[in-house]
């Protein structure tokens, strides 16, 4: 499956190589004019770690690829490990899906929220502006 091709409207692939790819919602809205930069809703597909230790700037073969939703970064949803590039992607598009069609609570993962943001993303999603997910 190719990723970009397989994106639901509002998400796109802002970079991709061998490793890794970057998928981003919505960079016409979460421009950093009317939102800070860090609040561009982000897909990442890493092989290994995002965090990898210095010294060992490749991922292993055998390290297992994973799926992390970032609203900004001190707000990210739960990282999902997989030991399979092609059903890591399936879990990316998923993922995407969910959020664009406003089936992914992002505002449980926030302690102190954004809410003109977090009204944004309702309204993008069409879940309204009910503060209570």
């Amino acid at each position: 499956m190719e990723l970009a091709s397989a994106l639901p409207d509002g998400w796109s692939v802002w970079s991709e190589e061998a490793g890794r790819a970057v998928v981003v919602y919505r960079p016409d809205v979460f421009d950093s004019e009317a939102f800070p930069p860090p609040c561009l809703p982000t897909l990442y597909l890493t092989k290994g770690s995002r965090g990898r230790r210095p010294g060992r700037p490749e991922p292993a073969p055998d390290d297992p690829w994973y799926v992390t939703l970032s609203l900004e970064p001190d707000v990210t949803a739960d990282r999902r490990r997989f030991d399979d590039r092609k059903v890591a992607v399936e879990e990316t598009v998923e993922l995407a899906r969910a959020f664009a069609d406003g089936e992914f609570d992002y505002r449980s993962l926030y302690q102190v929220p954004r809410e003109r943001y977090l009204d944004k993303l309702d309204e993008l999603t069409g879940r309204g502006t009910n503060s209570t997910g």
